[in-house]
């Protein structure tokens, strides 16, 4: 039996430098006019909706201390305690919802100036672009390859 000859692969591993330093801190473009309205707008909002949630629990917990020794004394009266606890406990979970609603705003506000200040390098578009020349070369091979009938072993890529 002849011996064929074996296919080989190669494999190429580029090495990039990236040696940007500080610059990569300092941003190259300013943010756009949206996200400046966006975060004129939501700065205010989200300041507003963390005074709500801390009048909100400042109410609850001076609420919770007045109706304390109450509950002491008419303790045999179940439903206003009910009514009372269960008050607490709304006034509580509102207070939580406008903290977290004026916190995450405030984090979308300072998360869309950093994709702002932030472009993509340069170096990763390059890549790309130069992985799908190969591709497409690398497909025409084959289908001219097949197209003639010749073997496909070797496409001198």
């Amino acid at each position: 039996m002849a011996d064929l000859p074996q296919p080989h692969q190669v494999q190429v591993h580029p090495q990039h430098r990236y040696d940007a330093g500080i610059k990569t801190l300092l941003p190259q473009k300013g943010p756009s006019t949206s996200q400046i309205l966006a975060v004129i707008a939501l700065l205010p909002l989200a300041g507003f909706l963390l005074l709500i949630a801390g009048l909100a629990f400042a109410g609850s917990a001076l609420g919770l201390a007045v109706i304390t020794p109450l509950f002491v004394i008419f303790s045999p009266v179940l439903v206003p305690a009910a009514i009372a606890i269960a008050l607490a406990v709304v006034s509580f979970v509102t207070s939580g919802a406008f903290g977290v609603t004026g916190v995450s705003s405030l984090s979308f506000a300072v998360n869309s100036l950093r994709k702002a200040a932030a472009p993509l390098p340069g170096y990763l578009q390059s890549a790309m672009d130069k992985l799908g020349k190969k591709t497409k070369d690398l497909g025409h091979g084959i289908q001219s390859r097949a197209h003639e009938g010749g073997p496909i072993r070797k496409l001198g890529y």
